[in-house]
């Protein structure tokens, strides 16, 4: 296996929707950061991957018109996932491990203001059963939340601890779009939204685009001076009936935490787009006290379609860069009610 770490991260987190730019516009400075940081120029990326939405955009292959961001000449060797850029670096990390390139720089752009976004997404449900049913994203995250309450897994007060805990933590993030931490007692004094979730446990609806440059070995360490070697990278699926599942668990996150090795994580950048949703994955991930989670505020601060995953793992490389942790965790979701995960596990050594 050839040493691939993560040396570059930039993203954009749209705050207001009124004149938010293309996915072009939100891109190029995007990628001009990540060449920024690691002394690359735009030939010296081996591959291009990224991830994002048809559904999202409402057209067809809105995909191809982002490539106009990375420019026409010379061509890329380039992919797209239709999900989570997180999805793309996984599929960036398997092209380095084959030795065709030694670079890969990874995408992801979403535009949750198209349209309702907790409707968009009952279209990833089970087209014959559910969809018809159009039970949106919240309303799910709901039912879920509700059945840890019933079965003592967590309960309100719980969940309120983590937005608490979230928007303070988001007050040191430029890139949070939902910040300043309330008491507990506060939280729980405002009205409920989607019983048993208030608003301020659902994620905002959030534009924006991120990028990630992947490197292996010899030119990691030529762009980073202290790379977050990728020492485990895993994903796995659970079933997308609801009714075929246990809700109040994971299945899928448990795999991949297992695959990718949590041992020793300092901090864990957790996906979880619903305050209850932390909880259920911390468990998942046999995460203990004494690992610092969402340090960045998460999904709950900001939570663009198709680039959240891959900004938790960006985040969580950002704490080997500084020096602040030696072993660290990103993670990330898609489908409903925690159904794919993904988990990347990276290191200051390899």
């Amino acid at each position: 296996m050839r040493n691939v770490a993560v040396v570059g991260f930039a993203q954009r987190q749209m705050a207001e929707f009124d004149g938010s730019p293309t996915c072009v516009e939100l891109l190029v400075p995007v990628f001009r950061e990540c060449y920024e940081q690691t002394g690359f120029s735009r030939r010296d990326i081996g591959f291009w991957c990224s991830g994002s939405s048809d559904y999202l955009a409402g057209r067809s292959f809105s995909f191809v018109s982002a490539v106009d961001a990375i420019g026409a000449l010379p061509p890329v060797n380039e992919s797209h996932v239709e999900m989570d850029a997180a999805w793309a670096l996984y599929e960036a990390w398997v092209k380095i491990q084959t030795g065709e390139v030694d670079t890969a720089l990874v995408y992801g752009f979403g535009k949750s203001s198209a349209g309702i976004l907790r409707r968009t997404l009952a279209l990833q449900l089970d087209p014959y059963t559910l969809t018809p049913l159009w039970p949106d994203t919240v309303s799910i995250a709901g039912l879920q939340a509700r059945l840890g309450i019933e079965r003592g897994h967590w309960d309100e007060t719980a969940m309120a601890e983590v937005v608490a805990r979230s928007l303070t933590d988001a007050e040191d993030n430029e890139h949070a779009i939902r910040k300043g931490g309330s008491s507990v007692e506060d939280l729980l004094a405002r009205p409920v939204y989607a019983d048993p979730l208030r608003k301020h446990d659902c994620a905002p609806v959030t534009d924006g685009a991120s990028a990630i440059v992947l490197a292996a070995d010899d030119r990691a360490r030529e762009a980073c001076e202290r790379p977050a070697w990728i020492t485990g990278l895993a994903h796995s699926v659970d079933g997308l009936h609801l009714g075929t599942r246990d809700l109040t668990r994971s299945e899928s996150a448990q795999r991949s935490g297992a695959a990718a090795g949590t041992d020793g994580v300092e901090v864990a950048e957790l996906h979880a787009p619903f305050s209850h949703q932390e909880i259920l994955l911390r468990r998942e991930l046999a995460l203990g006290d004494d690992v610092r989670v969402n340090p960045s505020g998460g999904a709950l601060a900001a939570n663009p379609m198709f680039t959240s995953g891959l900004n938790r793992i960006g985040e969580a490389a950002r704490r080997v860069w500084d020096g602040s942790a030696d072993r660290v965790l990103g993670h990330a979701t898609s489908g409903p009610a925690l159904q794919q995960n993904l988990v990347c596990t990276m290191g200051a050594s390899q």
